[in-house]
């Protein structure tokens, strides 16, 4: 009985250790036999349990895609700016507040639903400006 009982505790041990790569599965499945048969039963199924709830949890399935958002940086003249702040100024009478980024958003959208020779029209009323940023004073 004593000669049994000591190699019991080395696997024991190993298998409470970090996994080791070298030895093939086949190898620590028989260390869970070893033990005193009254504990492997309950040990089985507390471990089971968890595994099934897992699998029961689809939920990060459903959450939408995140959709991936770009920083920029663009000059812009002084008076479209002020834009800008007047619109911002009006939805806030109106009880909405918005961000600058949140406007030209809303005006992309408006933009896109023209029709093409109307885009084109509203695109020959926007001054041209040179690109880059603004010389230094």
């Amino acid at each position: 009985m004593t000669v049994k009982a000591k190699p019991s505790p080395k696997p024991a041990s190993t298998a409470v250790a970090a996994p080791r790569t070298d030895k093939p599965a086949a190898v620590k499945a028989p260390a869970a036999p070893k033990q005193p048969a009254n504990k492997a039963p309950a040990a089985a199924p507390a471990a089971a349990a968890p595994k099934a709830a897992k699998a029961v949890k689809p939920a990060k399935e459903d959450k939408p895609k995140k959709i991936k958002m770009v920083r920029d940086s663009f000059t812009m003249p002084e008076n479209d700016y002020a834009q800008l702040a007047e619109l911002k100024k009006k939805c806030l009478q109106g009880g909405v507040h918005v961000k600058k980024s949140e406007l030209l958003r809303a005006g992309l959208q408006s933009l896109s639903r023209m029709p093409a020779a109307a885009l084109i029209e509203a695109m020959a009323q926007v001054e041209k400006i040179k690109t880059g940023r603004p010389a230094k004073s």
